[in-house]
This record gives structure tokens, sequence and C-alpha cells, in this order.
């Protein structure tokens, strides 16, 4: 690739940014290493959720050292905005709410009590009628007169018998359904799985055997009384038959216990697989079709190159970068045929290692998230199992990826919540991640130390005010053009100073930068800048001297313009000149260079090729200049992404520290990076930290919006007012005392406040549906937990997800 402005060089020693020449391929591909702390594991993790009642086992993650081949293969199917896709398994149905678990076990009490004491009635005579039903369908010779009458013969003594087991059977259904036990079964045995379940229907089984041979249940009579009413009674002569009746008995009472218990599928599974494995190591589902065999390539006609990449995928050759860059690399083939054959020799020489990165890195030296490389995402948390949260989405990982990115971020949160480590670090490893895979170029800046990534992570690393940088930055972005120049400028020195209007001093740095490009070829750095401000006599003479003598009038006019301007009213001159002499500091000697030799890293080069970029920025001796660089790194990211022509490469440029970087002008640029295949990640310690004029612009700029934990009430103020209203279904619950009018019931109700202190009142609800907040001010500042942020996402195609609670784990 063209390294035309790309290799900020200050020394004939210094590393140079890689350019096209690209080294042997190694002879065995590098798989992903592991980060600093634990291994893990080459595949990317499948998603996994919270285990709920009826859903299936979540998807395992390859094991260490395994081939891409299952990492491949997995399932990503499309989701909402934010949901981690690598194999993401929906969550069960929402169940409706139902009693909690103290009413059901006072109902099932109360149901069972009622049911032993109707029983006792019974069975001690205390029922009037009871034996009606039964002598209305038997002959009345079987019964004592009366309709308390007893049996008289021995047939009615055993009609008796099995009326008595229909009946108790019909209580016993009767105190099951209305006391819900089948539900009571569920949450508290049935829920906790196996053995547990098989245990517990084993114990009930055997209690139940005992209470049927000691005849307390209405069991074992009543079946021999109809086995001989159907068989005669000689049949039990036989102990045989004796035997095998009592077995079938047994074996009838033993049968629910066993389907309730699954005995039948816990002994086949012990059998079939032998141990059964662990709640939530179950094997990741794989696709419907075999992407590992490189379906693309084999459409298209080339076999060979297929089968190549698939034996390198198989055999673990090959790492999810490569997968990635090889698929990105012949998306892009496809668009230009003449690039398919030098494409698919390529993989046939040399493998994986085909179309690699100007690098020649295939990986990052370490990995601190989890990566789907395939997708761009990036897992930076998991929703909580919280109210504010929509159901679908709790307990789902969320991850973010350019499709997002391109409508930018704004992460707000005070020192120590975690902005850098939990979501910019994660987000400039993805991007990093995307740029090898020839996807995506990155800038990330930050103050010296930020822990943003190691520096062989990155293509260049410019430390500013370092002696040892390698690298070197270009105040005027790249470009010829002394009017666009002076814009970009003029926004980064003064564009926070509200009382200077930038496009004054835009004018004010054209009429100076024009006249040098044109004397001298270049324009001018930072110390002559400074003295061509200030209205240095001997500066500005030898501009003109310079001028005059290669006969450039029309900046002769443009000069002339400068000093008849110099020193009135609202000048903005001084105030640039205040500014540059942030830079114009024995720190600063060396950098910012603008003469021939000189060739300072330029932002334009993030627009043509998939950079790494790291800025470390002086902030503990140079706070000031620092904030002025961030302002003007923003402002010539936004400007030249905006102009560039060919939107195929993603840039991201990433602010560790956007205090005071943010302008009216920046805003406006940021509006239209979505556009333009680009994205800011901004992270603020406060909203406080903007002019309080773009504090509203700012969030209506950005799509994606976090607000971190320990937020101010104020700062809570402008999310929940961006994040808007939803309806929602609110009840109010009014409590009436019952007043009694009758004697007996007054003395209930005075019984009742005596034993529970309170007097006898009625509910009266009502259920209607109100606007609200989806967050308030006061609940994101004091009910979002610590290591958590509430994170509001949307899309460049307009889809967005509402603000939802995260456990930031990234």
């Amino acid at each position: 690739m063209d390294d035309d402005g790309t290799r900020g060089v200050r020394g004939s020693s210094a590393d140079r940014v890689p350019g096209p020449a690209l080294p042997p391929p190694p002879t065995t591909p590098p798989r992903v290493p592991p980060p600093a702390v634990g291994p893990r594991p080459a595949a990317m993790p499948v998603e996994q959720r919270p285990t709920r009642p009826g859903s299936a086992s979540p998807a395992e993650q390859p094991a260490p050292g395994a081939p891409v081949d299952a990492w491949l293969r997995t399932p990503r199917p499309p989701q909402e905005p934010g949901v981690w896709r690598y194999g993401y398994t929906p969550p069960p149905p929402e169940e409706p709410e139902g009693v909690s678990n103290r009413s059901l076990l006072v109902g099932a009490l109360i149901s069972l009590l009622s049911a032993l004491l109707l029983w006792s009635l019974w069975r001690n005579g205390y029922l009037p009628y009871r034996l009606v039903p039964l002598k209305l369908f038997t002959p009345g010779e079987w019964w004592n007169p009366g309709t308390s009458g007893g049996p008289r013969t021995i047939e009615g003594s055993d009609a008796l018998t099995v009326y008595e087991a229909i009946l108790f059977g019909l209580l016993a259904y009767g105190c099951g359904r209305i006391g819900n036990f089948s539900e009571l079964f569920r949450r508290h045995v049935a829920d906790r799985g196996q053995p547990f379940l098989a245990l517990a229907a084993a114990a009930a089984a055997g209690l139940t055997q005992l209470l049927v041979w000691k005849e307390a249940l209405p069991v074992v009579r009543p079946v021999l009384v109809l086995v001989a009413s159907v068989a005669g009674g000689e049949i039990y002569q036989s102990q045989t038959v004796v035997n095998v009746i009592y077995a079938v008995i047994a074996a009838a009472v033993l049968y629910p216990f066993a389907r309730l218990g699954c005995w039948r599928e816990l002994i086949a599974g012990r059998r079939g697989s032998g141990t059964p494995a662990p709640d939530g190591t179950a094997a990741a589902p794989a696709a419907a079709t075999s992407a590992d065999q490189w379906p693309e390539l084999r459409a298209a006609g080339w076999t060979d190159a297929a089968d190549t990449l698939s034996a390198e995928v198989r055999t673990g050759r090959m790492n999810d970068v490569d997968v990635a860059r090889l698929r990105h690399a012949w998306a892009l083939a496809t668009r230009r045929p003449d690039r398919l054959a030098p494409l698919a020799e390529a993989v046939l020489r040399t493998g994986g290692a085909a179309a690699l990165h100007p690098s020649g890195h295939r990986d990052l030296p370490r990995r601190g998230a989890r990566h789907d490389v395939l997708t761009g995402q990036v897992r930076i948390g998991r929703c909580a199992d919280d109210p504010h949260n929509p159901y679908v989405r709790r307990g789902t990982g969320l991850a973010l990826e350019p499709a997002l990115l391109g409508t930018s971020l704004l992460a707000v949160g005070p020192p120590g919540a975690g902005k850098t480590a939990r979501l910019i670090r994660p987000v400039v490893e993805a991007l990093a991640l995307r740029a090898l895979a020839g996807q995506a170029a990155v800038l990330a800046v930050g103050g010296a130390g930020a822990p943003l990534g190691p520096d062989d992570a990155f293509d260049v690393v410019v430390r500013l005010g370092h002696p040892g940088s390698a690298h070197d930055i270009d105040l005027y972005g790249g470009t010829t053009d002394p009017d666009e120049a002076a814009a970009v400028l003029a926004e980064g020195l003064v564009g926070d100073v509200g009382s200077l209007d930038s496009r004054r001093a835009a004018t004010v740095l054209a009429q100076l930068l024009g006249p040098y490009r044109a004397a001298h070829g270049h324009f001018p750095s930072v110390p002559e800048l400074r003295e061509l401000l200030d209205g240095t006599p001997a500066a500005l003479a030898g501009l003109r001297a310079s001028l005059e003598a290669a006969g450039h009038h029309a900046m002769l006019r443009e000069l002339d313009a400068r000093s008849r301007q110099a020193g009135g009213p609202g000048d903005p001159a001084p105030a640039l000149a205040d500014r540059v002499a942030l830079l114009d500091r024995p720190a600063f000697t060396g950098f910012f260079a603008t003469g021939p030799d000189a060739r300072p890293f330029s932002l334009r080069a993030l627009g043509q090729h998939p950079l790494r970029v790291r800025v470390d920025l002086p902030e503990r001796g140079h706070a000031e200049a620092s904030r002025l660089l961030t302002r003007l790194l923003l402002a010539q990211f936004t400007a030249i992404t905006a102009a560039r022509t060919d939107t195929a490469l993603f840039a991201c440029l990433v602010l560790d520290d956007a205090t005071h970087a943010v302008t009216a002008e920046t805003v406006r640029g940021i509006r239209r990076l979505r556009s333009v295949n680009a994205g800011a990640v901004l992270a603020l310690r406060t909203v406080d930290d903007v002019p309080e004029t773009l504090h509203t612009p700012l969030l209506g700029a950005v799509g994606c919006t976090a607000a971190f934990s320990g937020i101010t009430t104020w700062d809570g103020k402008r999310f929940a007012e961006a994040w808007g209203k939803e309806w929602v279904e609110t009840r109010e619950v009014a409590q009436h005392t019952v007043f009694a009018d009758q004697p007996f019931t007054r003395a209930l109700h005075a019984l009742r406040k005596l034993v529970t202190g309170k007097a006898v009142t009625t509910d009266a609800v009502t259920v209607r549906q109100v606007e609200r907040e989806r967050w308030s001010a006061s609940e994101l500042a004091y009910a979002v937990p610590a290591g958590h942020a509430v994170i509001r996402l949307a899309t460049v195609e307009g889809e967005h997800a509402p603000p939802l609670l995260v456990h930031l784990d990234g």
C-alpha cells in the first residue's frame, strides 16, 4: 500500500510505518495468543445465558487449542442492536406472574388439612346422608333401614369399601387441584433437575407404599374386592395369584412416581452417555450450512483454493482474524474480477497467510475482551436482570460493532467508573482486529500511560513530548490547501473560546499560511507561526521579501490585508498566538516539523489504509496543550473523513478523554460521520466538560450513549431527556376500612384487630397507562450499581435499542 504521509519519522534511525513490502509468510501460521492472565481459547466463546426453567443449556466455546472450524460453523442469527450474536439462544417465553412461594405453600397446607378433616369426618360417620348415593345404585336388602343404616350383608360391606375408595380418589384429586400441588412440585422439585427429582420421587413412592400396605390409604382392599367380584373368591386360594395381585398393586402405585421422577430418561442417559455433562457445557450448535468449506469460493469455481483453506481451518493453522481477512479480501476481489486470480494463486501458495495486513501481523499480541471477528462484535458486558430491561434482553450479552459505532458513542462517568478498562480498550482492541482483517482504521488518543493497548498492537505510536517518539503529528492534516488547513487549525486552537468566531480565526490563519506556503513550499513550523501571529516585524518583512522575489502578488495582497487588520478591535491573532505558544515549548522541540525533510504522520492516511494508530498526550505536564491537540485531532478527523471519496474502510476515532475537545463545528462533523462509514467514541467525566450550549446538540448527534455508575443528577437529567419516555402500566392500591353493621361481624372484626393490630380493610386497585421516563435522573445517579452502566444503542440504518442496564465485564 502507498505509505505516503504515514511514516512520521523523527530521525534517520526511527522506525517506519509498514509499507507494501510484505515479509515471507511463516511456515506455521500463528494461533490466537492467550491473554496476559489465564488461558484464552482459540475460538471465540459462545454466549451463555443464565439457566432458566425450560431453557436449553447454553452453548460452550471449543476447548483451548481446537481448530476454528467449530467457531466458524457456530450460528450468528440476526438480532436486535447490541445483542452478542455468537451462539445466541433465545430465552423461553415469559411466564405470567404467579403466586408467591409463601402463598403457594400456605394454600397447599390448608387444602391438605381440609381434606384430612373431611376424610376423618367421613370415616367416623359425622357426615349425614353419606350412604344415600350408594344405596340408590345397590339392592336394598344389602343395607339396614334408614338413611344412616350400614351394610347388612357381605355384599354391602364390599360395596362400601369400593365406594369409599372412589370417594377417597375424588377427594385426593380435588385437594391437589385446589391446593395447586402441581405448581408446588414444579417449582420446588422439578426445577431442581436430576438427580434431585428422581430421589424426591423415590422418597414419595416409598412413603406411599408404606401407607398403602398399612391400609392408611384405601387401595389394597378395594382392589381385592373388585378382583373377587369379577373372578370369584376362589381365586385367592392360590398363593401365587395373591402374590401376583400384590405385585400389580405395588407396581401400579409406583408407576406415577416413576413418571414424575423421569426414572426411565435418567437410566437411559446413564447407560447411553455415561456421566452427564454439568449444566452449561453443551456443545455449540452448528449452523445448517458448512461455513468452514468456503462455499463462496466453490460457487465461483475456485475449488482448489477452497480445499486449501478448508484444510487450513480443519488443522488449526488459521485463526479467526485469518478467516475474516480472507473473506473480506474475497468480497473485495469479486468487485474487481481482475483480482480474483491473483488472490486464488496467493491462497494456493501461502494458505491462510494470503492477503496479509501490511504489518505482516495475523493477530494482536494479547486480547483482553471477547471478540467475534467474523461479525466485528466485541462483548462488553451482560444485560442485568432488572425490571428496566425488556425480558428478552435480560441475561443476554451486550456487544458493540461498526454498525453501532458508525453512529458515534458518548460515554460519561466519573474517574474510576471503568470507562477506559471496560469500554474504551475493548473497542480499540476490536477495531485493531478489524484493521488486521483489512476492514477498519483506528486512531486511539489518550494520555501517556493510558491502558489502550501495548505498543506492538499498533502500526504507529506517537508520543508527543517524548524524545524517544519515532513518529510525529502533522498539525495541518496533510493538506496542501491553505484555506482548508487554516479552518481545521483554527478549530483546534480557539474552537473552545466562545467569544471568538472560528471563521475569523480561520481567515487570519489563511492570510498567513497561504503566503508562507507560496514562498517556502510548505506550511510554517510552530515557532515561525507564532512569530507571524505575533506580528514580529522581522518575520513579516522576510516573508514579504520572499513573496516579492517570487512574484506572488496575490499572496502579497493577503499579507497586506493581515497587516492592516492587525491590532484592530476583535483581532483573533493574539489569542491564536497564545494558543500556539502552548506548543512552542522545549518539551515539543523537534515535533510538528514541516520542512521538506519532515514526514509527520497525517490523519489523511486513516481513510486510505487499515492503520492502527495510537497517540499519547502529555497530560500531566502540559494539560492545556493536550486538550488543544485532542481538539485538533477531532477537528482533523471529522474534516478528513467527510471529504474522502472511498468509504469502504470503516474509520474510527477513540478519545479516552474528550474534555474541552468538543466544539460546535466538531458536533456538526460528528453528525456527518455515519454517512461516510466512520464514527467517533468520546469519553467524558461529566457532560459539563462540554460547553452548555452544546449539551443538547452533542447528545442528539451521537446514536449511542453510555451513563456509568456515579454520574450526578445533573448529568442524569440530560440523559433522561435524551432517551425520552415510554408508556407503562401502573397499579394504584387504596385501602378502605370496612365498617360492619351486624353484631357478630363487628365482633369478628374486633377480634381480628386485637390479634393482628390492624383494622379490617379492603383494597381498591386502579390500573392505568401513564407516560414515564425510561430512566429518571435520580435512578441514573443512585440506582446504577458499581461496575454497571446504562447504555442506549442505535445503528446507522436507524434501528435502536432502549436504554439497558449492563454489567460491564469487558
